[in-house]
């Protein structure tokens, strides 16, 4: 079980999508769940990205603030993932 940045209810890692911080400080969607780097968990539902980037759900996790450019990278990457 893991819980979700956005709505914080915890959930299976199959429900939840896990963005990782990788060395140079960027951020990306791992697809594989097994990548190196400090991650966090966002459920598939679009609002709990919504949620995250309100609430600081990513700033707290990846103890950095988080541009909104990189926020829109991400929520693409997860539309097209899913």
């Amino acid at each position: 079980m893991r819980i979700c940045i956005g709505c914080n209810e915890p959930k299976s890692k199959s429900e939840l999508y896990r963005v990782v911080k990788l060395s140079d400080h960027s951020l990306v969607v791992d697809k594989t769940g097994k990548m190196n780097g400090r991650g966090a968990y966002i459920c598939k539902n679009p609002e709990c990205l919504e949620k995250a980037v309100k609430n600081g759900g990513f700033m707290r996790s990846f103890k950095m603030k988080i541009a909104m450019d990189v926020i829109e990278a991400i929520k693409k990457e997860l539309e097209h993932v899913g």
